[in-house]
């Protein structure tokens, strides 16, 4: 998620083409403040890997801010968490083992769940 992320603030900032059209950026091209909204969302996967136990290079966080909070619907936060579970089940089963119990997903700090299906935007959703 971190190398992801970078990545999507990197397009964000016009830094690089790649990537340039992948639609999770979408969530954060309609923000007031596309590469602010990356920055704050990027601190708080900061703060969770470091609680965590992991170091991630801070100094990698773009300096804009985005002082609102983007939407996600409750049916894309399902998606995401279902997606992400299939993921772990390959590649981590004890992992999967102690998440697969958790009907629903917490949603990231910078995020508002409201009802709704999953997003146009999202390639699994056809």
């Amino acid at each position: 998620m971190w190398r992801e992320s970078l990545l999507a603030q990197a397009v964000l900032r016009g830094q690089t083409r790649g990537y340039s059209r992948h639609p999770q950026l979408i969530r954060f091209q309609t923000a007031a403040s596309p590469v602010g909204s990356i920055a704050e969302y990027l601190l708080a996967v900061h703060v969770e890997a470091r609680a965590r136990g992991y170091e991630f290079d801070r100094g990698r966080v773009g300096r804009a801010r985005f002082a609102g909070r983007l939407t996600v619907s409750e049916g894309q936060l399902s998606f995401e968490w279902e997606h992400l579970l299939r993921k772990v089940r390959m590649r981590a089963p004890d992992h999967y083992r102690r998440l697969k119990h958790i009907d629903r997903a917490d949603a990231h700090p910078l995020f508002r769940v409201v009802r709704g299906a999953v997003a146009e935007w999202e390639k699994g959703n056809r």
